[in-house]
């Protein structure tokens, strides 16, 4: 069946069953390979993207259910060629990543949560980001890449508020 999506902006047709998961439609039809698979079953994170400005696993969405939404994936969430996401630039600011398998699910929920929460407490980032595992543990690390890209920190160190 043939569905036409918003995707980072552009507008894409893929002809797939209807219950393809969104996963696959990026990575296999789109060849937007940076949402990555993780668990496939939604308990990971690895597979988040955005649609309509919501956190949303890829693995467990059907292509069907999507409809006119607009979908965000890693790849259309810088705001041009030439400038980072500000959770994009913390990110390679800090260091934050370390095997990086994880991180295109963690930056896209982090860029949830500032969107909705400009100044998130640490309480605030653990439950956002609770969903998202990281296999190397750098939660420490993400948690200091969402406050720096939330105007929190400089160079990782916490700013006087």
């Amino acid at each position: 069946m043939k569905y036409t999506l918003n995707v980072n902006g552009q507008s894409r047709t893929v002809d797939v069953a209807p219950e393809t998961p969104m996963l696959w439609v990026l990575r296999d039809n789109l060849e937007l390979v940076g949402t990555k698979y993780g668990c496939g079953v939604g308990q990971c994170g690895a597979c988040t993207i955005h649609l309509n400005g919501v956190p949303t696993r890829a693995c467990m969405t059907p292509v069907s259910t999507v409809g006119r939404m607009k979908i965000t994936t890693i790849e259309g969430l810088a705001p041009s060629p030439t400038k980072l996401h500000p959770v994009q630039q913390a990110w390679c600011d800090l260091d934050v990543a370390q095997c990086g398998y994880c991180q295109a699910g963690q930056i896209m929920t982090a860029a949830a949560l500032l969107k909705d929460n400009p100044k998130p407490t640490d309480d605030d980032i653990d439950g956002a980001m609770a969903g998202n595992i990281c296999r190397c543990a750098t939660y420490t690390r993400i948690r200091q890449g969402i406050k720096h890209a939330a105007g929190l920190t400089t160079g990782g160190k916490e700013v006087a508020q």
